[in-house]
């Protein structure tokens, strides 16, 4: 599985880093929370942490602050790899954030991946790039929308917040 998103962002990459440095913090306005379930790690944003959002189990890997930060999943999820948010400067005034989860899948991640994960987290960080350019410009242009699959699958899982509904304060 490789699955890599990005987007531009009209602000400073050290504005958007700082945005990174908060993720799975109280001040976290990244995180599409309580839309999705909540980015938890037990001691904070630093290698060694461990939690994840909902039923992804994973730990952080690496960690540049202001620029990376990697996610090793946890062993025993059927996903082996990582998930990663990196910012990337385009310009004095425009960035990058991109997000790459990369790995082999086992079991019945090799099923549950292409017919609902997938999905799913694309939507997620969509949400979460909304959120990322909410906080950083004060607007996000073409908010995302959510499929009719996502939707469906959300509803099957009993998850029904709807899009939109991002961190305080974003």
């Amino acid at each position: 599985m490789h699955n890599f998103q990005q987007r531009t962002i009209d602000a400073p990459a050290t504005e958007v880093g700082a945005l990174l440095d908060r993720l799975g913090t109280p001040q976290d306005r990244i995180w599409p929370a309580p839309a999705w379930p909540p980015l938890v790690l037990d001691t904070g944003l630093a290698v060694g942490s461990r939690g994840g959002h909902g039923r992804i189990a994973y730990s952080v890997a690496a960690y540049e602050p202001g620029r990376r930060v990697r996610f090793a999943f946890a062993p025993g999820l059927g996903m082996n790899g990582y998930h990663e948010f990196l910012v990337t400067p385009d310009g004095p005034t425009r960035c990058r954030i991109s997000h790459t989860a990369a790995g082999r899948m086992e079991g019945k991640m090799r099923l549950m991946w292409p017919l609902a994960i997938r999905w799913l987290h694309e939507a997620l960080l969509s949400d979460a790039f909304d959120n990322i350019q909410r906080a950083a410009t004060g607007r996000a242009p073409h908010p995302a929308r959510w499929s009719v699959w996502v939707r469906l699958v959300r509803l099957a899982l009993g998850r029904t917040t709807r899009a939109g509904t991002g961190p305080a304060g974003a």
